[in-house]
This record gives C-alpha cells, structure tokens and sequence, in this order.
C-alpha cells in the first residue's frame, strides 16, 4: 500500500466507536513516537471533550479553519499526550454546515488548510460527524484514506454499503486518491454469537481490508471519555485499552511511512 497520512474516521451512524477509536487510535500511535494531529470535525466535540481540552481552550478550531480564515497551525492545540495534538471543535462548528453551502470551493477548505502543514505530522486522523453532510465531505476530500469503525450489530454491512457507493462518488468528483483502507470492529460481544456472525460476514465481503485486531465492549473504554482522557491513559490494562495497543501496532504494519519507532506503547 501506498503513502498514508491523512485518514477520515468515518460511519454515517452515530454510537459505533468512531470518535473512541480515533483517541484511542491517535494516542497508540503517539505513544510509538509518532507526531499525531486529531481533527474534531463533529459539532458535539467529544474528541475534544475525550482529550480534556476545555471549551476555554476552543475558540480557535475546525470552524474558525473551515470559515474564519484562521490558518490551521493556529488552531491547533497541545493535548496532554506527549506528540498528539488536536484541532478542536467549538459550538460555532454546529452553524458550519449550512455557511459552507454558499462558500467558494465549500467541499475543498479542509484539503487546503491541511496542506500548509507540509510533514509536521506523521498521522492526521480527522473523527466525522455521524452523517454524510458537507463538514464530511470535506474530510473525504482532504483524506488518503478512509477507516470506518464499525459495530458488530445486524445493520452493519447495510450502511457499509452505502457509505462504499458515497466513497466511489467522492473518488470521480473530488477525490480520485480516496480508498477505503480499513475496517475496524468495535464493541465486539464474544458472549454474542451475532457479533462473531456479523464479523465473518464483513471479512468475507471486505477481506484483508478489515482489521485483524477486534475491539471488545468494555466498561472501562465508556468511563474515560467523562475523565478527559483516552482508554489507554484511564486504565491501560483493561481489555479495551489492550485491543487500542494491538489496533495501533497493526496500523503501523500496514502504511508505508508509519513504521514503528524504537520503544513500547504504554502497558507494554
């Protein structure tokens, strides 16, 4: 596989593990010593909440970047993760949608800012609203690549499906780089035999694009959100947080220009 650096975290449904696994996700690969830049591009900000940055902190972000003419550099914030920063999203972000419909080149404002930062960051992980609205729509057109957190629930290949045919269109419209580059299964339930069913049926659909590692539902994964911090910082032995380290050591093996630095992730 090519060169990967940027990546949209993306799945038009909400609850699937989506702003969970670009934390988590971004704070692995920083702890494998990589620069790492998260973009909140959801109004809720919960990946701003999750990397407890506070809404003091928030006035210049996504928004400001998309419609204020603010440069990229300037609002991009430290996180308390040693080389993994954040982009944030302020409540103005809620408002972004429809001022983007009359905007010049409105589907291209994320490529172009993303651009002035040059090789700053090893990995840009930009976490979507859960919808295929023009706030996405600029993350597929600034992205190499595309990772689709998906639960192990009976509608999944449903909305895979679609989500691949709104892919193919952004690739001849926007786009032509674009590729799905990976499948990540989340709140996987071994006591439930329809998570193991739902898994065999995406792989044998989606094949080597699905990620080995699975992330298993797990309690302590759905506290550290309310702490302000990722999974692997909360509790870093806790299953959910293991399968993050498994998660970012495969993603590494998988991009050209990734590899794994010397040293071990946290709880190694």
């Amino acid at each position: 596989m090519t060169k990967k650096r940027v990546f949209a975290l993306v799945n038009q449904k909400g609850g699937v593990g989506k702003t969970t696994t670009a934390i988590n996700l971004g704070t692995g690969l920083a702890a494998m010593g990589k620069q790492v830049l998260i973009i909140d591009l959801d109004p809720q900000g919960n990946a701003s909440t999750g990397l407890g940055v506070e809404r003091a902190r928030r006035a210049r972000g996504a928004y400001e970047v998309l419609l204020g003419g603010v440069p990229i550099g300037q609002a991009i914030a430290a996180t308390t993760i040693p080389m993994l920063s954040i982009v944030p999203a302020s409540v103005n972000l809620a408002g972004a949608e429809i001022e983007l419909v009359t905007a010049e080149r409105r589907e291209h404002r994320l490529a172009e800012a993303l651009a002035t930062l040059g090789d700053r960051f090893d990995a840009v992980l930009i976490d979507c609203p859960p919808s295929l609205n023009l706030l996405t729509l600029n993350a597929l057109v600034a992205a190499d690549a595309l990772l689709v957190p998906l639960q192990t629930e009976f509608y999944a290949l449903e909305g895979l499906s679609y989500l691949v045919q709104t892919v193919e269109r952004v690739k001849r419209a926007f786009n032509p780089r674009l590729e799905l580059a990976g499948i990540i299964l989340t709140m996987f339930d071994r006591r439930n035999s329809l998570s193991e069913a739902v898994s065999q049926d995406v792989r044998g659909h989606f094949g080597d694009r699905v990620f080995k590692t699975v992330v298993p539902r797990n309690v302590r994964v759905s506290e550290a959100p309310s702490h302000g911090l990722p999974v692997l910082i909360y509790d870093n032995r806790c299953i959910g947080a293991q399968a993050y380290i498994e998660l970012a050591a495969e993603f590494l093996k998988r991009f050209d220009g990734l590899k794994q630095a010397e040293g071990v992730l946290v709880g190694g």
